[in-house]
């Protein structure tokens, strides 16, 4: 029949017999489930974790602003090799790392960077060809970080040793009352150089554009007075001179480098109504090695020559580091600019050669009492065989210092240069810095002898790469530009990027004198002693007395506390970023290191500082294998229980000052609290460590790829753990900061308050005791009481 649309569905189904199942679909069902399931597991192992990770306090959350060039997925993850390196195993990276540095291509490095003059703000050609540099060696990200900041440059100057006929203040007044009150008429006794001496040895100490004697930050200024010599002009010094009841209002002070940090003198001299400061470098801090004990000048031996200059920064360094008109932010165009007299001088200064000094202070002999007449820290002098018998002074008001200094004022752009290799753990970060500019052409050892050793170790990393490596943890790599005025750079990077670093770093690693001579040398957060010690334990000594001996077999082993003075400080001090500074320097029968001066050169780097290049390398693999400590361990190479040891042994330090002090109520103040707490904190460090070590432990045994879900459980225990070492110095920063010195956040760490170089420890408490300070002591004890029982309960 025709089918229409009327016609019913109608299909015709035929039925035939149920068609037998598979002999095995009980099984088949099984293994389908079986699939499915592991499957999902997977997918559940390999991609949820980001979301489950702690975060450390939702520290490292949405930072901004963000480092150009980072991988912006801040989150750890699981990585397919994990917990090793991707591409080359650790013990490759280190093979690397021994054998790659060539002392041939740090001389290089050095040579180019101590060719010309490169002051902050003036070294954009070795910015650009640093960034170069590192992109050939296998650095792609690198980019030239620019900042608007505050400097001065140098104008003009003048140091003249003036007198009248009538040099004796009674033959003065006469001869002023006898010429009815005419202006006394000054003659120039002794016109100082200011200059150092051209030498044909040294190519670069002759420069037509050489930079010349000033001091940073200096004011401008044109003063005649009396003069009085201050000794070192530390705080105590001058504190003697006042009991002593020796008039400094209205004078010039004439003080020897050394002690403290320069513009700390100046500082204390200001305060007590000085109206300038001249330094010089006493021959005292040479130790034998003098011209007195027989020893040749440079360049034809090794004792210091008479007309060096140490040049530098006349900045409060104790204050605050950084661009002086933008405190706690970066100097970024259109910033707001402050008042820089908080932190630098408004008396003028300037620095001299001990050359320029000995007619100067041979002028005070019989005037006043002499240095012999004060403590212990007055005795010593170098110039005595000359003929200076170190009297204090004032000077006769017939002999007088006139003091001219000229400097230009200007904000002007400096130039970091930054690079990065990103890891597998984006939001894990180790840095490694030194700086670039310096105060002369040279500065073979202050601190270019630190910017070969980097470029050196950037060339190693670049090598690795090259193989196939990506390492763990992300690095960024910093030659920093304005250290010099008052580590600058650095500073103003780390106020731009304190947000994203409080998340992110995990230890910043400086080097800014590599090899000076060699005795190796560091200070340090105790976090990082143990990896310290394993790292200069893996490097052979270039000054063996023994076959086979390291760095470690010759070095006491003693870690400094960190103080100021370089790049290390705002990262430690400011951010709470653990931190180390190492190097190698001169010991007592080196060569006399030419600080700051044109001497601070390439030839005298080739003949006296380092003429095998051995210790340029030596640096390079200490400080690259601290590196990959940190970068490619699993469990980051920290160890709190040092931490804690630390504090104990400050406490002591700081009860042992309040003990010796001459106030009783001084004497009597109770730390028993802070003690308990850092007492609690130290048993908890040893239970943390130990369950760290057990994970390294666990990672060794190299989980079988079958187990899948102990793999995951051990990443999220180390991550943990990982989470709790990169957030237990912050645990030390308080946001109000020190006292008088807010940019100073770190309760246990901050440079002395009048020595600038130096560290002090508990600084609240140890100002607070100098002060006589009984309220301000009880409150830092409950302040720093309470960083302890936070970092306490991290470990939690």
């Amino acid at each position: 029949m025709a089918s229409d649309e009327r016609t019913p569905l109608i299909q015709v189904v035929r039925v035939a017999p149920l068609r037998q199942r598979y002999t095995h679909s009980t099984f088949r069902r099984f293994c389908t489930i079986a699939l499915g399931t592991t499957l999902i597991l997977l997918l559940i192992i390999f991609l949820l974790p980001a979301g489950w990770l702690p975060r450390g306090h939702d520290h490292s959350r949405h930072h901004k602003p963000w480092l150009p060039g980072l991988d912006p997925d801040i989150s750890s993850t699981l990585h397919d090799a994990w917990p090793n390196s991707a591409g080359l195993s650790y013990q490759e990276l280190q093979d690397i790392i021994l054998h790659t540095p060539d002392e041939g291509k740090a001389r290089e490095w050095s040579e180019y960077y101590t060719a010309g003059p490169h002051l902050a703000g003036k070294n954009l050609s070795q910015a650009i060809w640093t960034q170069e540099k590192w992109q050939d060696f296998g650095v792609k990200d690198t980019q030239v970080v620019p900042y608007d900041v505050y400097l001065n440059y140098f104008l003009g100057h003048r140091l003249a040793l003036l007198q009248t006929f009538e040099t004796t203040d009674k033959a003065l007044k006469d001869h002023v009352d006898k010429k009815g009150g005419e202006e006394v008429q000054y003659t120039v006794h002794y016109e100082c150089k200011l200059e150092e001496d051209v030498l044909e040895e040294d190519k670069t100490s002759g420069l037509p554009n050489r930079v010349p004697t000033f001091h940073g930050y200096s004011a401008s200024g044109n003063v005649t007075a009396q003069f009085v010599y201050v000794n070192f002009g530390t705080y105590y010094d001058f504190d003697d001179l006042v009991k002593a009841n020796v008039s400094l209002e209205g004078k010039i002070a004439i003080a020897k480098y050394g002690k403290i940090f320069r513009g700390l003198k100046i500082k204390r001299a200001q305060e007590l109504g000085m109206i300038g400061v001249v330094l010089y470098t006493d021959p005292q801090e040479d130790g034998d090695i003098t011209e007195e004990n027989g020893y040749k000048h440079y360049p034809d031996g090794p004792a210091r020559n008479p007309s060096s200059v140490q040049r530098g920064s006349a900045q409060f360094l104790s204050i605050a580091p950084g661009d002086p008109t933008t405190p706690g932010y970066p100097s970024k165009p259109g910033a707001p600019r402050q008042d820089p007299h908080n932190s630098i001088p408004f008396i003028p200064s300037l620095p001299i050669s001990y050359r320029d000094a000995f007619p100067i202070l041979k002028a005070l002999n019989g005037h006043g009492p002499k240095a012999s007449d004060f403590n212990k820290y007055w005795q010593g002098g170098g110039l005595g065989y000359k003929g200076v018998e170190y009297n204090i002074g004032p000077s006769p008001s017939g002999i007088v210092l006139n003091l001219v200094n000229e400097q230009e004022y200007v904000t002007t752009p400096i130039w970091n240069v930054i690079g990065i290799i990103n890891g597998s753990i984006p939001g894990d970060v180790i840095v490694l810095g030194n700086h670039r500019d310096a105060w002369i052409a040279g500065g073979a050892v202050d601190p270019n002898s630190g910017s070969a050793a980097m470029n050196e170790l950037i060339r190693s990393f670049g090598v690795a790469l090259e193989r196939g490596w990506k390492p763990l943890r992300t690095i960024v790599f910093a030659s920093w530009d304005g250290e010099e005025y008052g580590l600058i750079g650095s500073t103003e990077w780390v106020e731009e990027y304190l947000p994203w670093l409080t998340g992110a770093a995990v230890a910043y690693l400086n080097v800014d004198v590599g090899t000076g001579g060699p005795a190796f040398r560091s200070s340090a957060s105790p976090l990082l002693n143990k990896a310290l010690y394993e790292a200069t334990a893996l490097v052979p000594s270039p000054n063996q007395t023994i076959e086979g001996q390291t760095v470690r077999d010759l070095w006491s082993g003693h870690i400094g506390t960190m103080g100021s003075g370089s790049d290390f400080t705002a990262f430690q001090d400011f951010a709470g970023v653990p931190s180390v500074d190492l190097g190698f320097n001169r010991d007592e029968n080196s060569a006399v290191y030419h600080y700051h001066s044109n001497y601070d050169s390439f030839d005298w780097m080739d003949k006296f500082g380092d003429n095998g290049w051995h210790y340029h390398v030596a640096i390079t693999k200490v400080w690259a294998l601290l590196a990959i400590q940190l970068i490619e361990t699993p469990v980051i190479h920290f160890n709190v229980t040092d931490y804690a040891k630390g504090l104990e042994s400050y406490l002591q330090k700081v009860i042992e000052k309040a003990k010796s002090s001459p106030s009783a109520e001084m004497r009597s103040v109770n730390f028993k609290s802070l003690e308990h707490a850092i007492v609690n904190l130290f048993k908890k460090t040893i239970s943390f460590d130990a369950y760290a070590e057990s994970l390294a432990g666990q990672i060794k045994e190299n989980l079988p790829w079958w187990k899948p879900g102990s793999k995951l459980k051990l990443y999220l225990q180390v991550t943990k753990v990982n989470t709790v070492y990169k957030y237990f110095e912050r645990q030390f920063l308080y946001p109000s900061g020190l006292d008088n010195r807010s940019w100073f956040k770190h309760v246990v760490f901050a440079p002395g308050l009048w020595t600038g170089y130096a560290g002090d420890v508990f600084p609240g408490l140890t100002e607070s005791i100098d002060a006589g300070n009984k309220t301000a002591i009880k409150r830092w004890s409950k302040i720093i009481e309470e960083r302890v029982k936070a970092a306490t309960r991290l470990l939690d």
